[in-house]
């Protein structure tokens, strides 16, 4: 099991102007937080792909390139990486540089996207949506099963005949993940492929995930792959606070709050210890392993300690 942090880079507004945060300092504190999780001993730091003025981050195999060079375990992915708009050889290009230059730390979670910026900026089609990922995916897996000589083609892009893509990536292959919403299609589509699949849950209850995971695992080994195959992520959000009072006020309503104490406040802890074991049996009824978001000193700290303990898990995480 593994627990990180994931980031859409989004831009908060401050509260004092109304306006949003600058984006250039918004991706230093990222980067600096993510530097901070690797310190921590967090296993993950996932970093989101947009196009909007809303968010800091358009490429995330920039900001990861500088947190790469800052840390030396915590593993780094994209959170998603829109596939539907990218190009698969500049993907893989940039994340097997991003894996040569962490030692192997790379990931690739591909998805694609809530979103419809990206689509407009790069000028592919809404009605192509479902297509053009299906096209774009199977490229993508044919660049990592053998880079060195790829033969590929399609509707939505010129053929590849037998073309290198340098450069390799130092891990066997690039870890590729499937970002999924939850939809049907693409629960199954993870399955079918036998790729590990990342279950993004922006809001409700966890526990509605267990269907999704169910039916995954059902067609993943009706399709003949292994089980240990079938690898599973759940992104969720919770609030973590120091104390009780104010987390109503400070956090979205559907975001599930759960309290973070401070060392002296004996009762805040026993408090926390039973909302984490509540969390972590839901998550685990859903068959899934939990990134959550949150202040990150408080996650490494006090949660991730507590689901190590509650799950019997070494009190520090694995080397990669």
């Amino acid at each position: 099991m593994e627990l990180g942090i994931l980031s859409l880079s989004d831009l908060q507004t401050d509260p004092a102007t109304g306006t949003l945060h600058d984006p250039g300092r918004r991706t230093r504190e990222i980067v600096s937080y993510a530097i901070a999780a690797d310190q921590a001993g967090l296993d993950v730091f996932g970093l989101g792909e947009h196009h909007s003025p809303d968010f800091a981050v358009v490429n995330p195999a920039v900001p990861l390139a500088a947190i790469a060079q800052a840390t030396s375990r915590i593993r780094l992915a994209s959170a998603v990486s829109v596939l539907s708009t990218a190009d698969p050889v500049r993907l893989h290009q940039d994340f097997a540089s991003l894996d040569l230059l962490s030692d192997g730390r790379a990931e690739i979670i591909a998805g694609r996207s809530a979103f419809t910026e990206a689509f407009r900026l790069f000028g592919i089609e809404l009605a192509d949506y479902d297509d053009v990922f299906t096209e774009k995916l199977r490229l993508l897996l044919a660049i990592r099963e053998n880079p060195e000589h790829v033969t590929w083609s399609g509707r939505f892009r010129p053929a590849l005949e037998g073309l290198p893509v340098p450069p390799r990536p130092q891990q066997s292959q690039l870890p590729l993940w499937l970002g999924v919403g939850g939809t049907t299609a693409s629960v199954e589509r993870a399955g079918y492929l036998g790729l590990p699949m990342t279950l993004g849950l922006i809001g409700g209850d966890i526990r509605r995930a267990a269907t999704s995971v169910e039916h995954y695992r059902a067609i993943g080994t009706g399709a003949g792959h292994r089980a240990e195959q079938l690898r599973l992520a759940v992104s969720t959000h919770f609030y973590i606070g120091k104390t009780c009072p104010g987390c109503t006020r400070r956090s979205l309503p559907l975001l599930p709050r759960i309290p973070a104490p401070q060392a002296a406040h004996r009762t805040r802890l026993a408090r926390l210890t039973q909302r984490l074991r509540r969390r972590i049996r839901q998550v685990r009824g859903a068959g899934g392993r939990q990134p959550p978001g949150g202040p990150f000193e408080l996650l490494a700290t006090e949660v991730a300690p507590a689901i190590r303990k509650e799950l019997g898990l070494p009190a520090e995480p694995s080397t990669p």
